[in-house]
């Protein structure tokens, strides 16, 4: 099967339109959600059986709702409390009683109820964001990748076992594909965070190539920042790497899960490209042909 017959397969499967006019009646608030602000999610959820996508459009618009808590709430304790809300929400969720009339949290209520999801990652998921109401850098890579690996690894792991795939290959690649995708997109929004008080590079990799903070609130593209980003690049290729590794070992059901590694790898080449200037121009706008390959690695069984 072509490229374009892939394509046209799993737009017959799906109930979104291609026209966005006609988004708002035939698609979910949860999915419709994800459509409006995780673009990338949106369209790697398009590869999974119909009768699991929900599920997933669920699980990234809780993502969606407490990754913005720092945007959303302007009081720093009341982020707090909104983030505890959520994980009070969530226990709920494994309980039995009526969920609260909150369309994300009626979401994945049901989600919740119907798969059989492992608590501790919305757990740490939540716990994760609150690094995000801090405007300290990162200290280390290390400490870096633990938050990629918190924030998005942990989203994967669910994403998995509402696949119904539970083998730890798949877990494996899972955690390598969450940190390579987290530290692309972290790289990818250097400039609006640094300009949001909420820094990327970790110290150690600043100070070890003299990196001027001035240069990122100021859009400018030193040597010494392009070998910072260089160097969390190089962080994000290996773990892509690594999981390919294990490639074959992975069920196919894997796949929709997994697919946000065609996304980070393709961010990493865009930036190397780019000379690892964040600021270079070309950087600013969303790749045109990423559903066109994701529909390629899906065809292939590929990520």
């Amino acid at each position: 099967m072509t490229i374009p017959g892939y394509v046209k397969r799993v737009r017959e499967k799906t109930p979104v339109p291609r026209q966005r006019s006609a988004s708002a009646e035939q698609l979910s608030p949860v999915a419709a959600l994800v459509r409006r602000h995780d673009r990338d999610r949106f369209q790697t959820a398009l590869f999974a059986p119909a009768a699991h996508r929900e599920a997933l459009f669920a699980l990234y618009a809780f993502n969606y709702e407490i990754a913005r808590v720092r945007e959303s709430v302007s009081q720093p304790t009341l982020r707090h409390i909104r983030l505890e809300w959520w994980r009070e929400n969530v226990a709920a969720a494994y309980a039995t009683g009526p969920a609260r009339r909150h369309p994300v949290i009626e979401a994945l209520t049901t989600v919740i109820r119907r798969v059989e999801l492992t608590r501790t990652h919305f757990d740490r998921l939540i716990d994760a964001r609150k690094a995000d109401l801090d405007d300290d850098p990162p200290a280390t890579l290390a400490v870096l990748e633990d938050y990629a690996e918190d924030t998005s690894s942990a989203l994967i792991y669910l994403a998995l076992e509402a696949l119904g795939v539970r083998e730890p290959a798949a877990r494996e690649a899972g955690h390598h594909i969450g940190i390579a995708y987290a530290l692309a997109g972290l790289l990818r929004a250097l400039q609006l965070r640094m300009a949001a008080g909420r820094p990327v590079i970790p110290v150690e990799i600043a100070a070890r190539n003299g990196v001027d903070l001035e240069d990122i609130l100021n859009r400018r593209g030193s040597a010494a920042l392009r070998a910072a980003v260089g160097e969390v690049a190089a962080t994000a290729d290996a773990h892509l790497r690594a999981a390919r590794g294990a490639r074959h070992a992975i069920p196919r059901a894997a796949l929709p899960a997994l697919l946000p590694a065609v996304v980070a790898d393709r961010s990493l080449r865009r930036l190397n490209r780019a000379g690892w200037d964040p600021f270079d121009p070309g950087l600013a706008h969303p790749d045109p042909l990423q559903s066109w390959r994701l529909a390629a690695a899906a065809l292939r069984r590929r990520f």
